[in-house]
Formats: C-alpha cells, sequence, structure tokens
C-alpha cells in the first residue's frame, strides 16, 4: 500500500511544539512521504501526456429505468429539493478505506453502480412551487448529480492528492462523461452549496436529505435550513425521515431492469457455489477449512460482480446454529454439513442471497436427511402460499411456521400437551425456539432491502408483481441444546430461495437452477467432488 503525500514535513525529528500542537498531531496520521511543491516539478509532471479519448460514453441501460423512479419520488414531494448524498469514503485504518459503495437510494435514483462517485450528491431540483401539481407530461423535478470531476494534469490534485489524484485513485469520469452516461445534468459539488440555498425558505423551496448517508451533506443542508428560516431539529428529522421512508419503499416492486440484474446476481452466485463444492476436498484439510470455502466463493463474486453482497456465511457443524456467522474459523469434517449463506453482488450493486446446506461427503445421514426434508417442506408451503391469490407478505412466515411446528411436534420436542396449533399461537410459539428469524425479507440494492419502509407497505402488504423477496426457513439444534435428540444435535439446515411476483400473478424462483432436494443436492455436491 502506497503512501499519503500529503506531508513534507521531515520525518527524523519532532519538536516539542509539534507533541503539544492539536493541528500538527492530526496531520501526523499521514507524516510519512514527501512531495515536491516546486513550480518546475509541477511543470514537468503536468507536461508530455497523451490526449484524452474525445469519445464520449453511451447512455447506460439503467438511466431510463432510473429517470421512472424519479419522476415517481418526485411525485410525492412537489415544491422541495430533494438531497441524495452517495456518502464519502470510510476509514478502514488511519489513511486507508474501504472500498466505495455508494448508497443504495443514491445508486437507484442516480441508476449509476460499482464505485460512483465518492462525495457525489443527486438533487432533484423542484420545478413547480410547493404543492403545485406539474402540467400534464411535464417533469415535477430536474435531476442533477453534484461531483468533483477530474483536475487538469497541470493541477496538483492530479498528482498530490490521495483522495482524487488521477495518479492515485485513477481516471476520474468528466461532467460531460457523466452526463452522457446518465442522462442527468452535472455540476461541480463546489456549486452544491449555492444550490441547495437557491428560493429555500418557509413560503418557498423545502429540503429534505437522506440524513445517514453523508454526515457532511447532512450538516451543509442543515447550515441552509438555518440560513432560510426552515425548521429545524425535530421538524427537520420527520421531513428527512418521510423522504428516507419514501425511497425505501420505491424499491418494494422492482422494474424489468432490476429483476434482470437480480436474476444475473443469481447466476453469478450459483457459479460461485459450483466453485465453493469444488474447494471441499482442500477445506477438509485445511485447519481453516470454513474460510477455504469463503474465499473460493470470494474469488468468484470478484471475478464475476463487484463482489459480495453480504458477509458469507460457511459454517460447519454447530457453528451452523449462529444464525450470523461469519468468522468461518472452523474446521470442516467429514460426516457433517456446512450451511453457505452467500451472495454474489453485480456491477449495478444488485445482490443474490441463497442458502444451502451441504453435506460434506456428498450424502445426507439419516438425521440430516431427517432435518433436511423437515426444513424442505416447509419452504414449500411458503412457495406455494406466495403463488395463492390474495396472499400477503406476513402468510409467507406463517406456513413455514405451521410446517415445522407439525414436524417438532412429531419429533416430541414440543412441551408436553402443547398440539401444533396452541405452539402457533401467540402465547404459545414454542417452535420459534428452533427457528428464531423470519422467513422472508425483501431483496434488491441492499441484502436486507426496503428496511425503512412501512410495515403495511411491506410485513402486511399484498404480494403483487415486481416483489423480490427470499423464502428462507431453518431448524437449528445447538450442540448443547438437551430437548433435541442426541442424534440431531449440532446440526443446523436453512434453504434460502430468492423469488420474483411476475406480471401475471406468479411466484418463480429466480435461483432455479439451484438444487433444492436430498437427491438434488447429493447429486450436485457428489458430482462437483468428482470433477
Amino acid at each position: 500500500m502506497t503512501q499519503s503525500p500529503n506531508d513534507t514535513r521531515p520525518t527524523t525529528s519532532t519538536d516539542q511544539s509539534e507533541l503539544t500542537d492539536p493541528q500538527s498531531l492530526s496531520r501526523r496520521g499521514d507524516n510519512r512521504s514527501h512531495r515536491p511543491t516546486n513550480p518546475a516539478f509541477r511543470d514537468f509532471i503536468g507536461s508530455a501526456w497523451g490526449p484524452r479519448p474525445a469519445d464520449l460514453p453511451p447512455l447506460s441501460d439503467a438511466a431510463p429505468w432510473a429517470a421512472a423512479r424519479r419522476a415517481r419520488l418526485g411525485a410525492q414531494f412537489l415544491g422541495d429539493r430533494l438531497v441524495l448524498p452517495a456518502g464519502p469514503l470510510k476509514v478502514r485504518s488511519n489513511d486507508t478505506d474501504y472500498r466505495f459503495r455508494p448508497h443504495s437510494a443514491f445508486s437507484h435514483l442516480a441508476g449509476t453502480g460499482t464505485d460512483f462517485e465518492p462525495d457525489a450528491v443527486l438533487v432533484l431540483d423542484p420545478l413547480t412551487a410547493p404543492g403545485q401539481a406539474p402540467a400534464n407530461g411535464e417533469a415535477s423535478h430536474e435531476a442533477v448529480i453534484y461531483f468533483r470531476p477530474r483536475a487538469s494534469r497541470t493541477s496538483e490534485e492530479f498528482y498530490a492528492d490521495p483522495r482524487y489524484g488521477e495518479l492515485w485513485v485513477g481516471v476520474r469520469p468528466s461532467l460531460e462523461e457523466v452526463e452522457a452516461a446518465t442522462g442527468v445534468r452535472a455540476a461541480h459539488i463546489d456549486s452544491l452549496g449555492d444550490a441547495l440555498a437557491k428560493d429555500a425558505g418557509p413560503d418557498g423551496v423545502g429540503l429534505r436529505v437522506i440524513a445517514e448517508a453523508d454526515a457532511a451533506v447532512t450538516t451543509l443542508v442543515n447550515q441552509v435550513r438555518q440560513a432560510a428560516g426552515l425548521a429545524g431539529g425535530q421538524a427537520a428529522q420527520q421531513v428527512d425521515d418521510a423522504l428516507a421512508e419514501a425511497t425505501s419503499e420505491l424499491r418494494l416492486t422492482k422494474d424489468a431492469w432490476e429483476v434482470d440484474q437480480l436474476q444475473a446476481a443469481v447466476d453469478a452466485t450459483k457459479v460461485g457455489f459450483d466453485d465453493l463444492i469444488r474447494s471441499i476436498p482442500r477445506a477438509l484439510t485445511h485447519w481453516r477449512g470454513e474460510r477455504v470455502l469463503e474465499g473460493a466463493f470470494g474469488a468468484r463474486a470478484r471475478e464475476e460482480g463487484n463482489g459480495l453482497g453480504y458477509e458469507t456465511i460457511a459454517a460447519c457443524g454447530n457453528h451452523a446454529n449462529t444464525l450470523h456467522w461469519i468468522v468461518n474459523d472452523g474446521a470442516v469434517r467429514p460426516g457433517e454439513m456446512v450451511l453457505v449463506d452467500a451472495g454474489v453482488e453485480v456491477d449495478s450493486l444488485y445482490t443474490a442471497d441463497v442458502t444451502r446446506t451441504i453435506p460434506v461427503d456428498g450424502r445426507f445421514t439419516e438425521p440430516q436427511r431427517r432435518v433436511y426434508e423437515a426444513v424442505l417442506e416447509a419452504a414449500d408451503a411458503s412457495f406455494a402460499v406466495a403463488n395463492e391469490p390474495g396472499a400477503r407478505f406476513r402468510d409467507l412466515h406463517a406456513a413455514a411456521m405451521k410446517m415445522l411446528a407439525q414436524r417438532l411436534f412429531e419429533w416430541g420436542l414440543l412441551p408436553e400437551g402443547v398440539e401444533p396449533e396452541a405452539s402457533l399461537a401467540p402465547d404459545g410459539q414454542y417452535h420459534r425456539r428452533w427457528m428464531v428469524h423470519g422467513t422472508s425479507h425483501h431483496l434488491g440494492l441492499d441484502v436486507h432491502d426496503c428496511a425503512q419502509a412501512r410495515r403495511e407497505m411491506s410485513m402486511d402488504a399484498l404480494l403483487v408483481p415486481g416483489m423480490v423477496f427470499t423464502i428462507e426457513p431453518g431448524l437449528y439444534f445447538r450442540a448443547d441444546d438437551l430437548l433435541v435428540p442426541e442424534e440431531m444435535r449440532g446440526m443446523a439446515v436453512r434453504i434460502e430461495d430468492d423469488i420474483v411476483i411476475r406480471e401475471d400473478g406468479r411466484a418463480e424462483r429466480l435461483t432455479a437452477a439451484f438444487p433444492r432436494t436430498v437427491a438434488e443436492v447429493e447429486a450436485w455436491v457428489s458430482g462437483l467432488l468428482a470433477d
């Protein structure tokens, strides 16, 4: 990792004033290297470069879809200026940052993906007075993307700025290139403050911001509010919360382009699972076999997409009973199962979310098979409900729980005298000891998408075309659970598929290419291990 060039002081001496001066102390984090500042060097490093490409990029496939989303959002906030930051880089350690990923609301409405663009801000500028609807066919807002375009090669930024400089982070886009790719007007980030303040006031333009996305932008918005006499404090939070809620609910139904992206993410995830299964022989010989599996999937995620949609769970044996086991530092042992919960995030930032429970030897034992088939029955029951007219999102969970409660009763795990119906009642729920999570969640740009949506719009909503969600029941029998038969202790099974509701109301598995039944999984694993 190369070092930041921002400080020119010698690193071999430190005087007392530096130790006591907070400004100096704040600079020491990158006090490890030097950069020339003399004019002759600046002229030299900025000279004799070839011309930049003159061609502009084509309009992206996402652009028309993003424009339609912006129109839907703008119609809810007539006369208000909507501020949607991409977010800043986040420090990983000292002067190194995590790989950048824009805020999901920004990406959804700007139509951008991958790492576009740290510190960028999408603003929807109102074209009508507050509360006034636009004329038929006219837009309610104009979209503008504010960001820092690339600097000239004669500037100090070109070679000396580790955050924006071309020699540090690569060639960044121009205003014209962003406009061509997105179909959205672009402007320099330095003009954002004036743009936010224009006509802002109690009788003029209101301001709303996705407050969580970028603290610096939120501070700027609040400063503009104060100067313009707009409400602050709790009132401002309520205004901003309404925007966050609306952008989340906007993603409850996916357009055709989004569904295609999710299918691409699922397809790449299937290849990653194949790679993971092929790595089982090496995992068996490694003291951290779970990380061998994790690494095999992660390599494919980076090759085929932007990376992981979330941290991979590769949990062998009893580790699978920890629902969010992402340490993945355990051994992979013969005779056990590995629960793998993983998803590829493609370059558009849409992610798959798939779980399969895999027998390490390619064959389930009888107790493993019994548990696996019970979970599969629950998943199938939930999927059947998804195909029923008038089904609601919450019904998916209820169907899975009904099946699991029945199987747990048959195995004698429910308290004595408790029938499945009693366990399913609100004052029962005994079966939830072995299945504590929900059965479904929305899926999209976020693995748990639409998290700020109102309950009546999500959990209690009818299943409608364009909804994409998971079905993922499980059973978790910890090694120290004395209520569980000894032959079942220390095992866990989860089966997770990604579902879309098509235009005709039919539920379809995006994950149809993934084996699901006992026989299919055994043939899948045994076949890949034999390659």
